[in-house]
């Protein structure tokens, strides 16, 4: 879960202090000391943590908050608008050229995820209705031309190379001429990395802005570096100028603190959060929403973003008439797994719902092998019984368990959730169906 560790801690102090019916200045301090030590031990800069405590703590003490009805609740939102406006107030979007193609510099240390993200921004970029051209810039390291391609290769997008023997600036100016006689509306360069900011890569890297001009440049940050990446921002932010940061393993890091520095100390805006390892998983930063997860107050916009994205409109109206008329069959009910995985794992999708805590879903990380049982028990199925599972009695679950390799309580399980299922669908109404079938996909989860 993103933020897991900060965002426990932030949540049992919120907690605390929003049923507080009275609240004294010595009771905001003490609450302000806890969240000090919060931070710091999420690796947030220690500059950033004081300007941090010291901006809630004078809105915190005045009249207006120790004074009103609900003096716990009123910190709790300063701690909330606070926290947004570290991480930039408002969402920082990708910006484009008047005169295509716009250029993307991709910039930052190996080992950040950099070619990874190159692709996954190019996936983006495409859905909202470009076309990209991926552009091999890094002829330094082993094989870091050839995983461009095998990338490319996997989204269909081409990429534009010329081996490890050329001079990378030669490479981006041939590759922007390319895209203007192919018409390629975006350009995405994937440029070397170091293991450390040297003079020999900065150089070569502010060749590459001179010589092609970049609408913005990216720096991509492995939000697992924890203080070290606000280093690398502020070297080159400093050296080369950088439009907007992009924050990769964000989903690995258990602290935040890179996250919630590197916009401070640099005054970049966070454009993308990096999730997962899968070419999709790609989001624009919300610093509201970001803020919002992490005080576990929820990110239902992002939730119902990623359903309408995995979710078949016409499919979820055909599934609710199937639903009322029973004609539901458990390779309808395997399609709605497959497209509730689509949207992620449980436990980043249950961390968006408001009220629950990092503690409640740590139990929630197996979503992968469950999905992979009810796979596995559906497709153990002949066609008539996934048609009509009345008619799997004893020995069929024996059979079905053994060649699915599970057991047979979670045959029945299975079994029983799908017919709880078909029978709370087909008293709903129409209309009530297809919006729980919109937002549930069908179903709960599959165990």
């Amino acid at each position: 879960m993103v933020f897991e560790g900060l965002s426990e801690k932030l949540q049992n102090i919120v907690k605390k202090m929003k049923g507080s019916a009275r609240v004294t200045e010595k009771d905001v301090k003490a609450m302000m000391r806890e969240i000090k030590l919060a931070l710091l031990e999420a690796d947030v800069s220690f500059k950033v943590v004081k300007d941090f405590i010291n901006s809630i703590t004078e809105r915190a003490v005045g009249q207006e908050v120790l004074e009103s009805l609900t003096p716990g609740q009123q910190v709790v939102k300063i701690v909330h608008e606070e926290l947004i406006r570290l991480m930039g107030s408002v969402p920082a979007k990708i910006t484009y050229s008047s005169a295509p193609p716009s250029v993307y510099m991709m910039v930052g240390l190996q080992g950040s995820g950099k070619t990874t993200t190159t692709g996954k921004l190019a996936n983006y970029l495409r859905k909202e209705g470009k076309r990209p051209l991926l552009v091999a810039c890094d002829v330094y390291r082993p094989a870091a031309v050839k995983q461009l391609q095998v990338v490319g290769g996997q989204l269909d997008i081409p990429v534009f190379e010329m081996g490890t023997g050329a001079d990378p600036v030669e490479i981006a100016r041939k590759a922007v001429d390319h895209a203007k006689s192919m018409q390629f509306d975006v350009v995405i360069i994937d440029t070397a990395g170091r293991l450390h900011v040297d003079e020999e890569l900065m150089d070569e890297l502010k060749r590459l802005k001179e010589t092609v001009r970049p609408h913005e440049i990216l720096l991509v940050v492995d939000a697992m570096t924890g203080q070290d990446a606000v280093n690398v921002a502020t070297s080159f932010n400093e050296k080369l100028g950088v439009d907007g940061i992009i924050l990769t393993k964000l989903d690995g890091d258990t602290r935040g603190g890179a996250a919630l520095s590197t916009r401070a100390v640099t005054g970049k805006p966070i454009k993308f959060a990096g999730l997962g390892e899968k070419l999709n998983d790609l989001e624009p930063f919300y610093p509201d929403r970001m803020a919002s997860r992490i005080l576990g107050m929820g990110d239902v916009l992002s939730l119902i973003e990623k359903a309408q994205t995995a979710f078949d409109e016409k499919q979820a109206i055909e599934l609710e008439k199937k639903m009322r008329t029973a004609s539901f069959t458990l390779d309808d009910f395997l399609d709605q797994v497959q497209q509730l995985k689509k949207m992620g794992p449980i436990n980043q999708l249950l961390g968006m719902l408001p009220g629950l805590d990092a503690k409640a879903l740590k139990g929630a990380n197996l979503d992968e092998k469950q999905f992979a049982r009810t796979v596995a028990i559906v497709q153990s199925m002949t066609k008539q019984e996934r048609n009509n599972p009345s008619i799997l009695n004893a020995s069929r679950r024996t059979r079905i368990a053994e060649g699915s390799g599970t057991s047979v309580a979670e045959v029945n399980r299975l079994i029983k959730q799908f017919e709880d299922m078909k029978k709370l669908m087909k008293s709903l109404s129409g209309s009530k169906g297809k919006k729980l079938m919109k937002g549930m996909g069908g179903f709960g989860r599959p165990f």
